[in-house]
């Protein structure tokens, strides 16, 4: 047996999880390379893989009904991405109990369209530990394409699904997946003029939902490290706006300074080691950048303009952000130091909150036109701008960690005395697998997390 490269950190870890490709063997490993079972994730309108998905099979109670549970958070996770289309289990013609015993009878499932195959088997440890199998089978090739075997603790039963998503989503599409990840959001409640706002946090999907915050103090605008499970968040302290760093895993939390004038929080660059924002002294809002390490904080922008919501690129080397300084609110990029800043936005309407995509081939943005709100995207030049949404007010793009996804706020037009509700929604950049992310309250300002390690 060999041991996952990218899954050995968890071995050490509290989840105490460990993979191993224990299903396959190196003849059908490379065999299974020449499955034709792709999705062309280039194409603008992506044409779905149908896929099946049993039950994880289980002879005891419990192992069943993790088999189950595994099952449908797979299946859920794929249909989301809009790449593949669950096939109905009413139609399926072969058991989870049959596919434990022995190869899948490939014609049954030709019969009902099924272009892939997902199956596998869940087991109760003597020591305690869940055991989780799966195979992805090429249908039309007969041909398995991936297996993979996890032991974990049966609490993290959820988290294996979301892993054994992603390894489906890597095999198929030639892309690392994101659904073992987390959103951390603005959650609101109460009156327009007394509105509670508390961090909080969950898995993509909005399982494992849990406050951060109690809502003593205002939250705002909470940043995701691209490189760890850390966020920064503004929030007020004596009427004060304060930076925080927040550790997810340890709940650790430390300021990082007072910033007067500041309305947005920083964000991270790629690497983690520092972190971009802009305050306004005098009314001027200009660009800064502050190592976290030594503190020491670099004044980037020199200009009468507001210079706001900068954002780093994938290589740390350039910064994207809006500005007037055209007389319009527009998208500018600049040399990580501030040199060379060049107006990349020209279209009609204002540019605001550009974010670069983690794999440095667009810019995502918010843009104000003719009394409506879009979510973007532009190449860096600023080429290739698209539209991806459009309502009475969308705001705030977040990236997933693939760049494949874009994770925005949605607020609905209120009427006379009553405000609007505000949700989170993910968008592809195909712009038509549009999903709303079901949350306990009201929700704003997400930033996606990168893959838990």
């Amino acid at each position: 047996m060999m041991f996952m490269r990218y899954r050995l950190p968890l071995l050490g870890s509290k989840l105490a999880l460990a993979a191993v490709i224990g299903m396959l063997s190196s003849a059908a490993l490379l065999t299974s390379a020449r499955a034709e079972v792709r999705v062309d994730i280039e194409s603008p309108v992506p044409n779905p893989i149908q896929i099946a998905i049993t039950d994880f099979f289980g002879g005891a109670a419990d192992a069943s009904n993790y088999g189950k549970q595994i099952a449908a958070v797979v299946s859920a996770d794929l249909e989301r991405s809009g790449l593949f289309r669950a096939v109905d289990p009413r139609a399926f013609l072969q058991s989870p109990a049959d596919l434990s015993q022995a190869q899948p009878r490939f014609q049954d499932w030709k019969t009902i369209n099924a272009q892939a195959l997902v199956s596998g088997l869940t087991a109760m440890e003597p020591d305690g530990r869940l055991r989780v199998e799966f195979r992805l089978w090429d249908i039309f090739q007969g041909q398995p394409m991936a297996g993979r075997k996890y032991y974990t603790v049966p609490q993290n039963w959820r988290r294996i699904a979301h892993i054994i998503s992603d390894a489906i989503y890597e095999r198929v599409t030639g892309e690392k997946g994101y659904f073992d990840t987390r959103i951390v959001y603005v959650a609101e409640s109460g009156p327009g003029n007394r509105r509670i706002k508390r961090l909080a946090i969950m898995d993509q999907d909005g399982a494992n939902h849990k406050f951060l915050t109690d809502g003593s103090s205002m939250v705002l605008t909470p940043r995701f490290s691209p490189s760890t499970q850390e966020i920064t968040y503004l929030s007020y302290f004596s009427d004060k706006p304060r930076v925080y760093l927040f550790n997810i895993d340890s709940g650790q939390r430390e300021v990082v300074g007072e910033f007067p004038g500041m309305t947005f929080a920083p964000r991270f660059s790629n690497d983690g080691k520092k972190i971009v924002l802009s305050m306004s002294n005098d009314g001027n809002s200009e660009i800064y950048a502050m190592d976290l390490q030594t503190r020491r904080v670099q004044q980037l922008t020199n200009h009468p303009a507001i210079d706001t919501s900068p954002s780093y690129s994938e290589t740390n080397a350039q910064i994207v952000f809006n500005s007037d300084r055209g007389g319009a609110q527009q998208l500018y990029v600049m040399n990580a130091d501030g040199s060379n800043v060049q107006r990349i936005s020209f279209g009609q309407g204002r540019y605001a909150t550009p974010v670069w995509s983690p794999r440095g081939d667009l810019i995502a943005f918010t843009k104000m036109q003719g009394g409506k709100f879009y979510i973007g995207v532009m190449k860096p030049d600023g080429s290739k701008e698209r539209l991806l949404t459009e309502s009475f007010l969308d705001e705030g793009p977040t990236w997933s960690p693939n760049g494949r996804v874009l994770m925005f706020f949605r607020q609905t037009q209120g009427g006379q005395n009553v405000s609007g509700t505000t949700k989170l929604y993910s968008i592809d950049l195909s712009g038509q697998n549009l999903r709303e992310i079901v949350t306990p309250l009201e929700a704003s300002d997400p930033a996606w997390s990168p893959l838990i390690p």
